[in-house]
């Protein structure tokens, strides 16, 4: 049961996650982060981690219209390997309803 990243993460990309995570399964966009599944060991440790609480189970109803962004984006865009500062104003975007299509971007972020 891999995890999956979900729209909370869009413009806050908290990298709590990161920090903890032992297989480096994660990928940077511009403003989200998500992980790959055929990398994600399934341990877990990273949902609690993330303070806009942007982590799910894929097994969670809320991860199916996730996990193939995931998996796509994983693709294309660099591993993040480091924890780095969330966006200015991440704190802001927080719980705010509807950020994928208002906010997101398919552009990478720049771990790579």
């Amino acid at each position: 049961m891999p995890y999956v990243v979900t729209e909370e993460c869009i413009k806050c990309k908290y990298t709590d996650c990161v920090e903890v995570c032992p297989v480096d399964c994660f990928y940077e966009g511009e403003n989200m982060l998500v992980i790959a599944p055929d990398e994600c060991i399934d341990c877990g440790v990273c949902e609690p981690e993330c303070p806009a609480e942007a982590i799910v189970p894929d097994t969670d109803g809320a991860a199916e219209k996730w996990a193939g962004l995931n998996r796509d984006y994983a693709s294309q865009w660099p591993n993040l390997t480091r924890k780095r500062d969330p966006l200015a104003d991440a704190d802001s975007f927080k719980g705010v309803a509807g950020k994928f299509d208002k906010f997101f971007s398919a552009k990478p972020g720049s771990a790579g």
